[in-house]
């Protein structure tokens, strides 16, 4: 299977149907300023088929459901259900597999643990260091939630499929991610970055850059977890520096306007000193709906950029 026979003939490029990712890149909407506001992941293995909602819909329990939920909002972690790319309606296997990603800045870390039924994930999450192990491998989720919206299944399957080639072992596809219209839609952990619009022709480039530290600032919808006028920073800090380090310009401290709500001031630590980087939130109105099950427009959030400077000592 290659890259160039999976993208052919794109089904989510198909004119006779509207597709919100097609739309978007029609409009070129802004990518950057959009990665959801986890700051750590809870993955737990599904086989499928995955509901509208990803935890309502895995056919879990009541009490799994409560337990999951109350851990997710006590650690301020984004629920998802993941499986391989060749598991969808497979029969769950037993010893499902389940991991607690940590995305804090200075605290990245993947913790991987087994469980014999979803009935023993209640257990396992309230004792994470008996359950679980640490990993130093990198994970790739790829949002292949066709149910939530026909994007992320169409643009996101083969991408996870190339990815699956070279990386069986470290790439899943996920439940919704945020951002549909922006399929394919990658998160990179466990630094958190969220990818948006990966062809499947740049997948495996994208998983070796971030290997070595790397990633390309075109692609980046933002580091979750981080507020959107911080990713908005960061973004165009990235683009004037050129700056293609995972790790760098993390923010030290933001200051709203005090007299315009709209415009906040990021300061980021860069190579050679902070910078303070000023951005102005702008919404833009949009002609079409922004997902593919939307019933009406609405409008999308952007940040221009005000003034880039460095700070004095």
């Amino acid at each position: 299977m290659t890259a160039d026979s999976l993208t052919r003939q794109d089904p989510a490029d198909d004119p006779t149907q509207f597709r919100c990712s097609a739309a978007a890149r029609d409009r070129d909407d802004p990518l950057f300023a959009s990665a959801p506001p986890a700051r750590r992941w809870l993955l737990v293995e599904h086989p499928g088929p995955w509901g509208f909602q990803a935890l309502g819909g895995a056919g879990f329990s009541a009490a799994v459901v409560e337990a999951v939920d109350e851990f997710c909002r006590s650690h301020e972690a984004r629920f998802q259900l993941i499986r391989r790319t060749a598991a969808r309606g497979a029969p769950t296997e037993a010893g499902g597999r389940f991991a607690v990603v940590d995305s804090r800045i200075g605290h990245e870390s993947v913790r991987w643990g087994r469980v014999d039924s979803p009935e023993a994930l209640p257990a396992a999450l309230a004792d994470l260091e008996a359950s679980t192990e640490p990993s130093d491998e990198p994970v790739y989720l790829v949002c292949a939630h066709g149910r939530h919206d026909a994007c992320c299944a169409m643009r996101g399957r083969p991408v996870a499929a190339v990815l699956a080639t070279e990386y069986a072992d470290r790439t899943w596809e996920t439940t919704h991610t945020g951002g549909d219209r922006f399929a394919a839609n990658v998160v990179l952990l466990p630094h958190g970055l969220v990818l948006g619009r990966v062809p499947a022709t740049e997948a495996v480039r994208v998983a070796e850059r971030y290997d070595a530290g790397e990633v390309d600032p075109a692609l980046i919808r933002g580091r979750a977890g981080l507020a959107p006028a911080v990713q908005g920073a960061q973004h165009h800090a990235r683009l004037a520096l050129g700056e293609h380090r995972v790790t760098a310009l993390a923010p030290l401290d933001v200051t709203p306007d005090a007299t315009e709500p709209a415009v906040v001031t990021v300061r980021l630590a860069g190579t050679d000193g902070p910078l303070e980087v000023t951005v102005r939130e702008r919404w833009i109105p949009s002609a079409t709906p922004l997902t593919c099950s939307a019933g009406r427009t609405a409008s999308m959030r952007t940040y221009d950029l005000v003034s880039l400077t460095p700070t004095r000592p």
